[in-house]
């Protein structure tokens, strides 16, 4: 059970509500994350920054390597909702992630974001070469900056038990 409730549009004040038109406006329907956020319009704001930041790693990476990334930064987090989130999206691309022969740059990805979520401190200096090989400074710092808005919003529905969206549901079987 959720520890915040989801805020309704019917219950948000004016300035929230502006929020939430512009945010519909521009990427659609609120996310039961989402809705749990916006009682903070700060940090919604804060949060939603993952999205330029998606745009800016996609441009040099592209959408599959940024959503196998996303997927095992919220796996191995034990994030439900995100993982589902991602699961979704790779399964509606014919995706098994268990079975999928990635690229090296993917699979580096996929290291480096479990290994971010393991112990940020303890990142294994050859992973940084390895990054180095493929990707300027500047994207090695979008790369982490993202990664660190997933654990957050990870951390978001862990900690205040977001309840998985309806249709996610049926993308439970990891």
């Amino acid at each position: 059970m959720a520890y915040i409730s989801q805020l309704k549009y019917e219950n948000a004040d004016e300035k929230t509500k502006k929020v939430i038109d512009e945010w519909v406006a521009s990427h659609g329907p609120l996310t039961n994350m989402k809705e749990t956020l916006i009682h903070s319009v700060p940090a919604f704001h804060a949060l939603m920054e993952w999205f330029p930041l998606e745009e800016e790693i996609e441009a040099f990476l592209g959408p599959r390597a940024v959503n196998f990334f996303c997927y095992a930064i919220s796996t191995e987090n034990d994030c439900l909702v995100c993982g589902m989130f991602f699961k979704k999206i790779l399964d509606d691309e014919g995706i098994t992630f268990s079975e999928f022969s990635f690229t090296e740059e993917e699979e580096l990805l996929i290291e480096y974001g479990k290994a971010i979520v393991r112990d940020a401190n303890r990142v294994d200096p050859g992973i940084f070469a390895r990054l180095k090989e493929h990707w300027n400074e500047e994207q090695i710092v979008a790369i982490t900056a993202f990664a660190t808005i997933m654990i957050a919003t990870n951390l978001i529905n862990k900690t205040l038990q977001v309840e998985l969206d309806e249709e996610l549901k049926p993308y439970t079987h990891w």
